[in-house]
């Protein structure tokens, strides 16, 4: 038994192997063939002959996905680890809705089919890159918290700002420093939709001001990350020069 919950580990786990590699490529292809039959699914006036074919994709790709799910359970050296890891629960909310509205027959939870959307984020399983944006954001962890409280603190700055120049002004759309919030983050982003926007020479002084600081707000992520991928690139190549070492 041992052997075989060796065996099956490889194949599940490790894609650097042939049939580990023809495992990945299938699942992988299943899960782009469930998207696009969720997407066809959504068309009207679909014939019932194609209602009929994707109804049997969704149901052989809902097995196979269950099979993995089951497997990867099986061969986790931590069964539980796994179940509540973030692939574990895409893994299980990628079959979940399926299960759900085919035993409870509620109008009202055909919405969970939605989540059958969530089966894109498997592929992130098989994508060696992500592994090392993985590695850069647990490097990097700490400056991305202190940046986003930082944000948090700009954001309502700036709708405490923008409410002072423009409430008299535009009391329909700056009412309080909550409405005002939108707006701060459209501008600090830089995104600038123009929906709301000020008209007090005040309110477009301090409006300039927000937008440089919003610059540096979308660059300073950018150069976190960019140094955290570098960082954990060095890291791959040294585990892999280390595993060819003892190889």
């Amino acid at each position: 038994m041992q052997s075989i919950k060796r065996k099956l580990r490889e194949i599940v786990e490790d894609n650097t192997t042939i049939e580990g590699k023809i495992f990945d490529y299938v699942i992988q292809s299943l899960i782009l063939l469930s998207l696009i039959s969720f997407s066809v699914d959504t068309l009207p006036g679909s014939p019932e002959g194609l209602k009929t074919a994707l109804r049997i994709i969704e149901v052989v790709c809902v097995i196979v996905f269950s099979i993995e799910y089951g497997l990867r359970i099986y061969v986790a050296q931590k069964p539980f680890k796994y179940i509540f890891s973030f692939y574990g629960l895409i893994d299980l909310i990628a079959i979940l809705p399926f299960y759900i509205t085919r035993t409870i027959d509620l109008r009202s939870l055909r919405v969970f089919r939605v989540f059958r959307i969530f089966r894109a984020l498997k592929l992130v399983r098989y994508n060696r890159a992500l592994r090392r944006f993985h590695i850069a954001f647990r490097i990097i962890r700490e400056e991305l918290i202190l940046f986003a409280v930082l944000s948090a603190i700009m954001i309502f700055l700036s709708a405490s700002g923008i409410y002072f120049f423009e409430n008299k002004a535009q009391p329909e759309l700056f009412r309080s420093i909550f409405h005002s919030l939108w707006w701060a983050v459209v501008t600090l982003t830089t995104v600038g939709y123009g929906d709301v926007y000020p008209v007090t020479i005040g309110g477009k002084i301090f409006t300039f001001f927000v937008l440089v600081v919003g610059i540096g707000i979308v660059t300073v992520p950018a150069g976190l990350v960019a140094s955290g991928l570098s960082k954990a690139r060095q890291i791959e190549q040294e585990e892999m020069e280390k595993k060819t070492t003892q190889d």
